[in-house]
């Protein structure tokens, strides 16, 4: 097992499960072979080790005569429990005071504090989960859309697993044959059918490059999209972040240049956050606050996953804008172009004014027209195609790595396969993706990266 290389992991550990700070109750974990030790130390009402798994028992926490709280016991043992080890869970009254001193007893009585994602490291090792599982605990935790949580649900049951284990498989049948070849190398013969391997090296390649186009979807699922709402001072923007909004989080005002610093709300539309970016209008101005609010914009625009630039229809000519899009275009900006106040001009006159321009949506953030369409235009410009989070999406920036030098491998298989690279030469590339596949699902790990994977969990998970 992968825990027999690893140190340090083979105690009792205690935290606090739920979040700290006031609330009805707290829930206090016990992990490890002397969890029912230890609590059976500090709950008198029950000898826990005569009790079944998966039973409640009430009663009071006492230590040294001195009752702390009554608290109900959760019961689970080994191995039929989130970590494969014993597990007691202590549910008390949420005083952080009570929490405080429960936890103090139960490591005095021999646990020791847990480290951040211990416990799911524990589940990990004692083969409870592979490791994208156990990431994919942290992300369904930090989940804030529909779309997040399903795709982290998704991940948590397996779906990303059973695809990269199906592939490996197959990968290591081919593998054997190869290496069987080279045994037999005074003899000439071939166990591997070179047709069939094309062939799996080709479905294969198709797979791990869906994966790897699916993270450009995925970090957007996961991370949400950094959205500027830029364009001339008196454009409209802050009404627009308002009406996207449905309330009034900005000043709107009719006097240029208002808006001196940029305002951040998050807005979620079919699942996907967009963090919209209320910027300073974009001009030059001798007013040094202002000056430095044009800075940030600049700077938001360059940081921005997409760029609403926001142009009255009544004011800009159409060379102006024709220069702001050549100006877009050449630094590579993702934008889209939306003409405000067609209730004054009128939409078919503003549509015959910027004829030569593709793509703009007209709108009147004032009178709330087209505001839907522009929700939909955002969801089409940063996804690529329809959500759907039953697919396997990519979320995690390690795996994306990881599955680029899987893809790079494969085709270096497919590459020595075209030149008729003798066996021994293949089954290096061969062995290349299983050792990228493999630190994947965590079947090739080291206690460093663990580590690092896990420090990133909460404590208590």
């Amino acid at each position: 097992m992968l825990g027999n290389n690893l140190t340090g992991y083979d105690d009792t550990i205690v935290a606090l499960a739920t979040a700290p700070g006031i609330g009805a109750i707290a829930v206090i974990r016990l992990n490890g072979t002397k969890a029912i030790d230890i609590c059976d130390k500090l709950f008198p009402a029950k000898d826990l080790h005569q009790q079944a798994g998966h039973t409640l028992h009430f009663g009071s926490i006492v230590e040294n005569g001195r009752a702390i709280d009554e608290v109900v016991v959760s019961l689970y043992k080994a191995p039929r429990s989130y970590t494969g080890e014993d597990i007691v869970e202590i549910s008390c009254h949420g005083s952080p005071y009570i929490q405080q001193q429960i936890i103090d007893a139960c490591i005095h009585a021999g646990a020791r504090m847990a480290k951040p994602g211990e416990y799911t490291m524990r589940a990990f090792l004692n083969g409870k989960l592979d490791l994208t599982q156990a990431e994919s605990v942290a992300d369904l935790i930090a989940s804030n859309s529909a779309a997040s949580h399903q795709t982290a649900m998704q991940q948590m049951r397996g779906g990303f697993s059973k695809e990269l284990y199906a592939l490996r498989e197959q990968l290591i049948s081919f593998s054997a044959l190869i290496e069987l070849e080279l045994d037999f190398s005074q003899e000439d013969v071939e166990f591997a059918d070179r047709t069939q391997l094309y062939r799996v090296i080709n479905e294969a390649t198709e797979v791990v490059k869906h994966l790897v186009d699916s993270f450009r979807m995925g970090n957007v699922i996961k991370n949400g999209v950094n959205t500027a709402i830029v364009g001339k001072p008196n454009a409209g923007k802050s009404t627009l972040l308002n009406t996207l909004l449905n309330e009034n989080r900005a000043i709107v005002s009719d006097i240029a240049g208002t808006t001196r610093d940029t305002i951040e709300e998050v807005l979620n539309i079919q699942g996907v956050l967009f963090r919209l970016i209320d910027t300073a209008g974009i001009r030059e101005s001798a007013d040094i606050i202002e000056s430095i609010g044009v800075q940030k914009t600049m700077e938001k625009i360059r940081e921005a996953g997409v760029v609403l630039y926001l142009f009255d229809v009544n004011e800009t000519s159409l060379a102006d804008l024709q220069t702001q899009v050549s100006a877009f275009q050449q630094e590579s900006v993702n934008y889209l172009l939306i003409g405000n106040k067609t209730d004054i001009i009128g939409l078919p006159a503003a549509a015959t004014k910027f004829a030569g321009i593709e793509d703009i949506l007209f709108i009147s953030a004032k009178q709330h027209e087209h505001i839907q369409e522009l929700k939909d235009r955002l969801v089409q410009k940063v996804m690529s195609g329809n959500i759907n989070t039953e697919d396997t999406i990519v979320t995690n920036a390690r795996h994306y790595a990881a599955l680029q030098e899987v893809l790079n491998a494969l085709q270096d298989v497919r590459f020595g396969l075209d030149s008729q690279l003798p066996g021994d030469l293949l089954a290096l590339d061969i062995r290349r993706c299983l050792h990228y596949l493999g630190e994947i699902t965590g079947q090739i790990t080291n206690e460093d990266q663990l580590d690092f994977i896990f420090s990133k969990f909460c404590i208590g998970k």
